[in-house]
């Protein structure tokens, strides 16, 4: 097995928990709360696809799926465009809504950019510094690995929720 390999399986895997967390739930239920500071599988699977989308795109040095293909002007949210969800407040974290299919064709686009770019990659690449302003330096295996890390994070958050929201709503 290659590295990029390796990259390819993780962010597939990635995918898989993404889809299966929108499983048996409308657009109300992935907006739900379950207390008024949380964060609803909606908004954690929106952020894991902008951060995934902004960190790829950064390092491959290409555009954002979210907006070359119009996926801001599809989910219209009352956002900046180029927001992530990082340091979302609870109001911010409530006006993120939307569908499943609307969801999981994002974050569908985000992976085909993301397998894109990791399929081309060597073991060389990934010792490639692309942040020196971190001590140490950042480089392109750790920003993925990271990206990879907080994905799954968020995913199985929303995964979590999903099963907590199929027994209870």
């Amino acid at each position: 097995m290659t590295s990029a390999d390796v990259l390819v399986d993780a962010f597939s895997r990635i995918q898989g928990v993404v889809h299966e967390a929108v499983v048996g739930l409308d657009e109300e239920a992935l907006a739900h709360r379950i207390d008024p500071d949380s964060n609803s599988i909606a908004w954690l699977l929106w952020h894991l696809a902008r951060v995934q989308d902004d960190h790829i795109a950064d390092v491959a040095e290409t555009e954002q799926v979210w907006l070359v293909q119009n996926w801001a002007a599809r989910f219209g949210l009352p956002l900046d465009e180029e927001d992530t969800g990082y340091g979302h407040d609870s109001e911010q974290v409530e006006s993120v809504r939307a569908s499943g299919e609307l969801l999981t064709g994002y974050y569908d686009a985000v992976h085909e950019q993301t397998l894109r770019f990791v399929t081309g990659l060597g073991d060389a690449d990934l010792d490639e510094i692309i942040d020196a302003s971190w001590s140490p330096p950042v480089t392109l295996g750790v920003r993925l690995v990271s990206v990879i890390a907080d994905d799954l994070q968020h995913a199985g958050q929303a995964a979590l929720l999903n099963g907590f929201l199929r027994r209870t709503l």
